[in-house]
């Protein structure tokens, strides 16, 4: 699970909404924590607080 959670962070951090500018994340390298406002259904996530759980990320925009 923590493999998809990480995977998921990565695409994050490839897509400049999880890594700080310049940052580059590299294999095997622990995933960043998930950034992001406003948390809609939930108050703010963290990697600890979802070690072990399910974790779907859906990203989304207005079109």
């Amino acid at each position: 699970m923590e493999r998809v959670v990480a995977a998921a962070l990565l695409v994050l951090g490839v897509l400049g909404a999880g890594a700080a500018a310049g940052q580059a994340l590299r294999l095997g390298q622990a995933a960043p924590e998930i950034a992001g406002q406003p948390w809609i259904n939930s108050g703010p996530l963290t990697l600890d607080g979802l070690r072990g759980r399910v974790a779907l990320v859906e990203f989304w925009t207005y079109g």
